[in-house]
């Protein structure tokens, strides 16, 4: 039984979704953990109510539906393009409000043309939450992973380095703090003492020497290599580390990355401000520019309107799944994001699918959208 009642228009919200030619789709509130633990985020990796089944397998309440939906379309052999909707509790822990809530959603799978799908995925959560908040003005806040993607490879960073900031999108503190540790050739960095220690006893030159010493000290602090990761994989990394912590960014190139992430205007006027940014910077991401121009024609195309839609390089959401488009909608004025979504090219093959299906999708937090309509009535 719910702990929670679900929300007066939640039956309207279903038959919209219907009419947005999607099948509605369920998934079992007990899942297994690994997916979330390996592909969500940080963030929502610390958030989960976790649990074990009767052979030790580690299990959750559903924390949210894009994995599970994801999970499912591929356990049926469904074919695409495909488009899910759903709307069920999900339970994880919250600044504010319940651990149990509700959310809906569409997943759009399969469409290969991703500027089209990208712009109707925004329009629909768009259309719902109008519909929903009527006399209301939205705000809609873009990003693009891809972009950001492009932006630190051009600079020529290594890609270690590209990892450690990709992880970091979306987390303006986290952002500067690695771009800091970049720009200081003075500092210790985020790589603790490990390097250090290791470079002292001269051993990094030397992989089968630093083997060997890492497999001796494990054995002698009791680390069992079943339940960790090998000494090579251990040296491998420490290898790793001395690269990247001798991987400085220059003031010019530091200087590109500031600027870009700084870029924040109306939609409208984004994809001149980016060329003209990497015209400037003369760096080679026409590709990542190119699917971004398609994206802005496709939402025009759609009858979104761009005065509601702002773009925000260092814009990102704190899912590690997303690969290119992402964005949260809200309403003028107020801090709380009602629906927010993106792309996520890469999750179906991680989750096992046998072929590439490009994704993307939106959720929408009915808790939220209800106390919007009661904020508006009150009024």
């Amino acid at each position: 039984m719910p702990l929670i009642n679900l929300p007066a228009f939640a039956g309207d919200l279903l038959a919209d979704f219907e009419r947005r030619n999607t099948l509605r789709v369920d998934t079992p509130v007990i899942q297994p953990a690994e997916p979330f633990l390996d592909m969500a985020g940080e963030d929502l990796r610390r958030r989960i109510f976790m649990t074990e089944s009767e052979t030790g397998e580690s299990l959750c309440l559903r924390p949210e539906f894009t994995i599970p939906v994801c999970l499912r379309h591929i356990e049926t052999a469904t074919g695409t393009p495909q488009r899910y909707a759903y709307l069920g509790e999900v339970f994880r822990q919250r600044r504010e409000g319940s651990s149990e809530f509700y959310q809906a959603g569409i997943e759009d799978l399969g469409d290969p043309d991703t500027a089209a799908a990208d712009a109707r995925v925004v329009g629909d959560a768009m259309f719902v939450l109008a519909n929903r908040l009527p006399g209301e003005r939205l705000k809609v806040t873009l990003g693009d992973q891809s972009v950001f993607e492009a932006v630190i490879a051009a600079c020529g960073l290594p890609g270690g380095w590209q990892k450690r900031l990709i992880h970091a999108f979306g987390d303006q503190k986290q952002l500067e703090r690695l771009l800091a540790a970049l720009a200081d050739p003075k500092s210790p960095g985020v790589f603790g003492h490990d390097v250090e220690r290791v470079a002292a006893l001269g051993m990094l030159e030397d992989e089968e020497r630093l083997v060997a010493h890492i497999g001796e000290t494990m054995k002698a602090t009791g680390y069992s290599t079943n339940a960790s990761r090998s000494p090579r994989d251990i040296a491998r990394r420490l290898k790793e580390k001395v690269e990247l912590a001798a991987t400085r960014l220059d003031k010019e190139a530091l200087g590109v990355m500031r600027a870009f992430l700084a870029l924040d205007l109306p939609l409208a006027d984004a994809p001149a401000a980016l060329h003209r940014f990497a015209g400037k910077a003369r760096l080679k991401i026409d590709d990542a520019l190119a699917l971004f121009d398609a994206r802005v024609a496709a939402l025009a195309r759609a009858g979104a309107d761009p005065g509601l839609m702002r773009y925000r390089a260092a814009f990102g959401r704190p899912l590690d799944y997303y690969t290119g488009l992402v964005f949260e909608i809200g309403v003028e004025g107020t801090p709380a994001v009602l629906a927010g979504g993106g792309r996520f090219d890469r999750l179906l093959t991680l989750l096992g699918a046998r072929e590439h299906i490009p994704a993307v999708g939106f959720s929408l937090w009915l808790d939220r959208i209800e106390q919007a309509i009661a904020a508006g009535r009150a009024e």
